[in-house]
């Protein structure tokens, strides 16, 4: 293609059209029973984080999606488990297609769904959509990272939960488009540990903004939002964890103090596992122990769990990988993950 001048895109390469998020929508359809699950999942995130409903919000899975018949396997396995825990625990399968990089690396089944760095972003879109669907069809609601501003318009229907990474939190679109998510969005604090970038987040994308977006028919639209009710806290640690009673109560502190809801969920890996995926189950029985002990501030945890435990690289041959294991952050693995929210359902049973 050609420029307009010499003075425009010197660093681009090429650009190619993609087909329009209702163009997407069309071929790849939300069922009735989908829809259904996602709108239903909403509301019940919305009861847990009113107080209304006195259940753990529970958001757990693959760190990432990379392979689509293993996500399929942990999917019917966490339904099963989500229907048996039902009284005690809301859970929600983490769903995250998009990956935030430090410096470079694969960037999620979106951008790179071959894994070659081919970038079929367009079938990476079809594949994501196709995987949202079938899982809300099943019954199993799905939550995901918000990374992209532009892909909500191509799945946000199908997304009953939300969270604001903490290397965006501080970003000013990523809080705009938080304001217009149809999901209940959770931010993370600072990879530092900080909550003010969090609590300004939230503060920020609870009111209506106005700015350049993208419409149905994928032209850029000036897009205007009613700002979001349902952003809550997300602990993730930071140089130290911050999952303690201690850390908790100074951040509902904080929270009152904003005069924002105190709503807590605690993720249970990143800064608080200290990157080691076993010590997620620790963090989860001290997390449940706050609650057993009175604490309503926590509304819910998040969990790196996939078939099997660890993590692998990625390499040269996609071929090669191990069936049900992380190409990402190193996970826990199905069996630990289950006995894990057993047990947590079993001691929040008699709260």
């Amino acid at each position: 293609m050609t420029f307009p001048n010499a003075f425009e895109n010197l660093n681009v390469v090429a650009q190619q059209a993609l087909l329009s998020p209702s163009a997407l929508h069309e071929a790849v359809p939300a069922t009735a029973q989908a829809s259904q699950t996602v709108s239903q999942a909403r509301a019940t995130v919305a009861r847990i984080l009113n107080g209304q409903d006195p259940r753990l919000l529970v958001v757990v899975g693959p760190c990432s999606i990379h392979d689509l018949a293993a996500a399929r396997d942990y999917a019917q396995r966490l339904k099963a488990l989500a229907d048996a825990l039902s009284d005690t625990l809301f859970i929600v399968m983490r769903v995250y297609f998009e990956k935030p990089r430090t410096t470079v690396g694969w960037k999620g089944l979106i951008n790179d769904p071959r894994m070659d760095d081919t970038f079929r972003i367009e079938e990476g879109l079809h594949l994501a959509r196709q995987l949202l669907v079938d899982l809300n069809h099943m019954g199993l609601p799905c939550g995901t990272e918000a990374l992209d501003p532009i892909t909500p318009q191509y799945l946000g229907d199908l997304i009953a939960w939300s969270a604001i990474g903490a290397r965006t939190t501080e970003s000013q679109t990523h809080r705009e488009m938080a304001s217009g998510l149809s999901s209940p969005v959770g931010f993370k604090n600072g990879t530092d540990g900080s909550l003010e970038v969090a609590l300004n987040a939230m503060l920020s994308s609870a009111q209506p903004h106005t700015f350049l977006g993208i419409n149905g028919e994928g032209q850029v639209a000036l897009t205007q939002t009613r700002g979001n009710a349902y952003g809550h806290l997300i602990l993730r640690g930071g140089a130290q964890p911050n999952y303690d009673s201690v850390a908790v109560a100074e951040a509902a502190a904080e929270l009152a103090k904003a005069k924002l809801p105190v709503n807590i969920v605690v993720d249970c890996s990143h800064g608080n596992s200290r990157k080691n995926h076993a010590l997620q189950s620790l963090v989860l029985k001290d997390v449940v122990g706050q609650m057993v002990d009175g604490n309503r501030a926590i509304k819910g945890v998040m969990l790196e769990s996939n078939l099997f435990e660890g993590n692998q690289k990625l390499g040269t041959d996609p071929a090669q990988l191990r069936y049900g294991v992380s190409i990402t952050d190193a996970c826990l693995g199905w069996e630990a993950t289950e006995a894990g929210l057993r047990e947590a359902a079993q001691r929040l049973a008699g709260r």
